[in-house]
C-alpha cells in the first residue's frame, strides 16, 4: 500500500512534440464531476474526490486530465480545491468543444468565440494562468474543425495554453489540423474491449510523433475485478453506464469472464485485474500514458502497480486468445 507520505518514483516520458514529461499513469477527473448530468457517474462526494487527487499526486502521479464538461464544470473546481490543498503542482490537462445551457443540456461548438469563453471560464475554474495541455474533446461539429484548431493554435501563440491536443479523433481528421498546428497529442478510448485505433490511429500518431494518452483502460470500471451484475443494477439511475453495451448483456457475461482472467495473471504478480488491463494497453510503443480514474483514496493505491508492470509474451498471448475467441 502507498500512503500519502510515501512518493514513488516512476519514469516518465516525453508527450508527443512538448517537453512535458509525463508519468505512466495519469489522474483522469472525469467521474468526480457529480451527478445529474448526461454523462454523470452519480453522486461524488467532494471531500473524498480531494482526498483521491492529493493521494494520486503524493504517490507521483505528475498529470491530471480533467473536461470543461465533466460534471458541467464541476470537476475543474474540485481539480482546483485539491490542488489548492496539495501544494503539488502537476501538469494540467483539460478540454473544450461540449458546452451546456441553462438547463443542462449539452451542445457541440468549435467557433472561436465558443472556445474562447471555454478557455476563460476554465482557466478561471483551476485558478491556473495557463493550462498545459488543451484539447478539443471531439470532433464535433466537423465543419468547424478548423476554426476550433486555429484558435487553439492562436491560445498557444498568446501562451494562455502551453500545447494543443486532440481527443476521439480519427486519422483523417488529424491530418486536417495537421496542415494548421502540429498536434502534441491525441487522447483515444483504448481497451481490451475497444481496440479501434490499433490498426490506422496507433501508428498515424507514432509516424507523426503525436503523444497518446488513452482514456478508459479500464473501461469505466468494468475490468476492475470489482464489478459484478448487482453491483450494475444497483448503480445510481445518473450512472451512464448502466446504459452501455459493455454492462449489459449479451456483453457483460464475456466481459466478467475476461476480468477472471485479467485476475488469475495478476494473482501471479500481487496486483489487481486494473493493473493486467492498464498494463496492457501500455504494452503498445504509441501509446505514451493511460488516463486512469479513481474515486476513493485507496482506489489510486490499488492501480498505481500499473506504471511499472509488464506483462510477459505468454501472458499477452493468454489474452488474445480469449479476446478472439470470444468476441
Amino acid at each position: 500500500m502507498v500512503t500519502s507520505s510515501i512518493e514513488t518514483s516512476f519514469a516518465t516520458h516525453q508527450l508527443g512534440n512538448s517537453d512535458l514529461k509525463i508519468t505512466p499513469i495519469g489522474y483522469g477527473a472525469w467521474a468526480i464531476g457529480g451527478g445529474n448530468w448526461e454523462f454523470a457517474w452519480g453522486a461524488q462526494d467532494d471531500a473524498e474526490s480531494i482526498k483521491t487527487i492529493e493521494r494520486a499526486l503524493d504517490a507521483g502521479i505528475n498529470w491530471i486530465d480533467t473536461a470543461a464538461i465533466y460534471g458541467l464544470g464541476h470537476s475543474e473546481e474540485v481539480v482546483a480545491k485539491a490542488l489548492k490543498n496539495s501544494g503539488k503542482k502537476p501538469y494540467i490537462f483539460t478540454k473544450c468543444s461540449m458546452r451546456w445551457d441553462a438547463d443542462g443540456q449539452i451542445y457541440r461548438s468549435l467557433k472561436a468565440a465558443s472556445i474562447e469563453e471555454e478557455l476563460e471560464n476554465s482557466l478561471r475554474r483551476l485558478k491556473v494562468e495557463t493550462i498545459d495541455l488543451y484539447q478539443i474533446h471531439w470532433p464535433n461539429p466537423e465543419g468547424e474543425l478548423e476554426e476550433g484548431w486555429e484558435t487553439l493554435a492562436r491560445f498557444q501563440k498568446q501562451g494562455k495554453v502551453r500545447y494543443i491536443g486532440v481527443s476521439n479523433f480519427n486519422v483523417d481528421q488529424m491530418k486536417k489540423v495537421q496542415k494548421i498546428a502540429p498536434i502534441t497529442s491525441l487522447q483515444p478510448p483504448y481497451s481490451m474491449l475497444n481496440r479501434g485505433v490499433e490498426a490506422e490511429v496507433l501508428p498515424f500518431c507514432k509516424e507523426n510523433h503525436i503523444g497518446v494518452i488513452n482514456y478508459s483502460p479500464m473501461v469505466s470500471g468494468l475490468l476492475t475485478g470489482k464489478m459484478t451484475a448487482e453491483r450494475i443494477a444497483n448503480m445510481p439511475a445518473d450512472d451512464w453506464r448502466k446504459r452501455s453495451a459493455n454492462f449489459n448483456e449479451p456483453k457483460l457475461s464475456r466481459n466478467l469472464k475476461l476480468v477472471e482472467l485479467l485476475r488469475e495473471i495478476g494473482g501471479q504478480h500481487g496486483v489487481q485485474p486494473g493493473v493486467v488491463a492498464i498494463a496492457w494497453t501500455l504494452r503498445k510503443p504509441a501509446v505514451t500514458a493511460a488516463i486512469v480514474g479513481a474515486r476513493r483514496p485507496d482506489q489510486v493505491d490499488g492501480i498505481l502497480p500499473a506504471a511499472t508492470f509488464r506483462l510477459s509474451e505468454a501472458e499477452l498471448a493468454q489474452i488474445e486468445a480469449f479476446l478472439q475467441g470470444n468476441v
